[in-house]
């Protein structure tokens, strides 16, 4: 049951991450969908790489309890994987773009 919370919370930090890129940084906006999905999938990288980084975030969730610093490090790892993600997608993107153009 915790694993799927975990998951839950890192695709919505994942999402709003990606999304908050996208509106940051125009040049590598994919468009609402593109930042969504890839925020999603690069929120659930982000939140299971910081995990295994640093294992104290998975054991307390998984004591249990709503342990405030674990919840953070998952919305923390979720949110910056979702944003990476996004940009390094709209970054590849943008390269195919101007290689087309050529």
């Amino acid at each position: 049951m915790e694993t799927i919370v975990n998951l839950i919370i890192q695709l919505i930090a994942g999402v709003v991450g990606g999304n908050a890129a996208g509106a940051a940084l125009k040049d590598y906006n994919l468009g609402n969908l593109g930042n969504t999905i890839a925020g999603a999938i690069g929120g659930v990288g982000g939140g299971q790489l910081l995990q295994a980084i640093i294992p104290a975030i998975a054991s307390a969730a998984a004591g249990g309890g709503l342990d405030v610093g674990a919840l953070a490090g998952q919305i923390v790892g979720g949110g910056a994987g979702g944003a990476i993600l996004t940009i390094i997608a709209g970054l590849v993107k943008s390269m195919m773009a101007s290689q087309q153009t050529r």
